[in-house]
């Protein structure tokens, strides 16, 4: 068996098009013209030299016509129109230019057929035929083209997406202390080179989507420059100040919360994100694992210093508060209970009492046997500190203690 017939290669278009062959020179001069003086407005091949976009409009009027010659049988499958079609979206040429100009090389060869076809003995039906085959080959050509061309473009997102990321993990590992990177970060992530910095992040949802929805979105509607990335267990953003106030960036952020998200301090530019994300991860800590809400480390130093060190932080527990956690679970909520109240009413046995609905002299000795159980007075600043600092450890995570 031979080779398989194109399904477009009837005796008449074969004829008609192996008469063109030789014209190709002429008719890639009339595409080349037709390109930029038929609706010029729609033009966008700025980016093209033209000895190249010439020998891409030869490329293309010469496959046509190899595919009504029988040299060629699928359109749709042409590695001319793909290879065109991944070279102009590299080059940054719309698409919609490329679509266009493959429809005008298909008006130029159809003239050109039309005109051998006045030459030459052809029937009526045979160049009816001929445009019936011609227009498939353009929609095949035009198909390939369209494919290669949102491949290629899908295969450069994914390049400048994986580019952006390594950039980003860069800034987080201190790459911006040398000065050469940071610029080039700064340009190539659209941030600024110098100025403040909040570093945010955010858990991953069991779902797989992040505690935090859409930040960047928002911020840039607000004129806020960010950048934010994808870690298996967390989003990071990086967001610029620009003069801002920390606190004005907090309240866009937090209507978005859907689980536990947490910002550094601000910082004072590129060179210092990676220790904001250190930081950023310790407020994270702070929070219980089925909170809901956007902390900054401002807001959590007590909790933020009893995470990072767990083993004082345990040992500070038992200390302040050993005796009374091992009581049964009802007696050791009220005693706590009421050393919280106590302690936020600075220490007025008659503010905690209206607070726990309770006499004052309830809470007074409720007091003197929480003191009796740790073998201290709970009066003075020390004690009034450590025993704060030990409450707070109580609402920290399991894992955080």
């Amino acid at each position: 068996m031979g080779a398989p017939r194109s399904p477009f290669s009837t005796a008449g278009t074969r004829k008609l098009a192996e008469m063109c062959r030789a014209d190709v020179a002429v008719l890639t001069q009339r595409l080349m013209a037709a390109i930029f003086t038929d609706n010029p407005e729609w033009t966008d091949y700025t980016s093209v030299p033209r000895a190249n976009l010439r020998d891409g409009c030869r490329r293309y009027l010469t496959r046509i016509l190899e595919l009504l010659s029988g040299e060629a049988t699928d359109p749709e499958s042409d590695d001319v129109a793909a290879s065109i079609g991944r070279h102009r979206a590299e080059q940054g040429v719309p698409l919609e230019a490329m679509l266009r100009t493959f429809r005008l090389g298909g008006r130029i060869v159809w003239e050109a057929l039309l005109d051998n076809a006045e030459t030459v003995d052809i029937e009526p039906h045979e160049i009816r035929e001929a445009g019936t085959a011609m227009w498939m080959v353009i929609d095949g050509l035009s198909s390939a083209l369209s494919t290669s061309y949102r491949n290629t473009e899908l295969e450069q997102v994914r390049r400048d997406e994986r580019r952006r990321h390594a950039l980003i993990e860069d800034l987080l590992a201190g790459r911006a202390h040398d000065a050469t990177f940071a610029a080039r970060a700064a340009r190539e992530l659209n941030l600024p080179a110098h100025g403040a910095y909040l570093v945010v992040v955010a858990d991953t949802l069991p779902d797989g989507r992040s505690a935090l929805a859409g930040p960047e979105t928002v911020l840039a509607a607000l004129q806020i420059r960010s950048v934010w990335h994808t870690r298996v267990d967390t989003m990071i953003g990086l967001v610029s100040l620009e003069q801002r106030d920390t606190s004005a960036v907090l309240r866009h952020l937090s209507p978005l919360t859907r689980g536990r998200a947490a910002c550094s301090s601000a910082v004072p530019g590129l060179a210092e994100v990676g220790a904001g994300h250190s930081l950023a991860l310790i407020a994270l800590d702070t929070l219980p694992t089925d909170s809901t809400g956007l902390v900054s480390l401002d807001e959590r130093y007590p909790e933020a210093l009893l995470v990072r060190s767990p083993d004082l932080t345990r040992l500070l527990l038992a200390r302040s508060l050993g005796p009374v956690l091992e009581l049964p679970p009802k007696d050791r909520d009220v005693l706590i209970q009421t050393l919280t109240a106590w302690l936020a009413e600075n220490c007025s046995a008659a503010n905690a009492a209206l607070h726990l609905h309770c006499h004052r002299n309830t809470v007074l000795n409720r007091l003197q046997r929480i003191a009796g159980l740790v073998g201290r007075p709970l009066d003075g600043q020390r004690a009034y500190l450590e025993l704060s600092l030990a409450l707070s450890a109580l609402e920290l995570p399991d894992r955080a203690v």
